[in-house]
């Protein structure tokens, strides 16, 4: 079973959503350290911030579902339940 690293580098080769979500999270993150290192913020912009640091974390629970998905081992079906009863 490949580890985390290794499946989230599979995944931004040959997931188009996985790959999406990554970049824009990414994004987020760059627009969040270019606000951070402005020390006196207005209102409109912590807002903003509050509001960019929320859909990050979004965009990382939805990353974090599709890794689960795929690290998941395959449940049984049908026909594996009857052989074991």
């Amino acid at each position: 079973m490949p580890d985390a690293q290794d499946l989230k580098e599979q995944l931004l080769r040959t997931d188009a959503e996985y790959r999406e979500l990554y970049n824009l999270h990414h994004e987020l993150d760059e627009q969040i350290r270019s606000m951070s290192a402005n020390p006196h913020l207005s209102e409109g912009d912590q807002l903003e911030e509050t509001r960019l640091k929320k859909r990050k974390l979004q965009l990382k629970d939805r990353m974090e579902d599709i890794l689960r998905r795929f690290a998941a081992p395959p449940s049984p079906g049908p026909a594996q339940n009857m052989a074991h009863a």
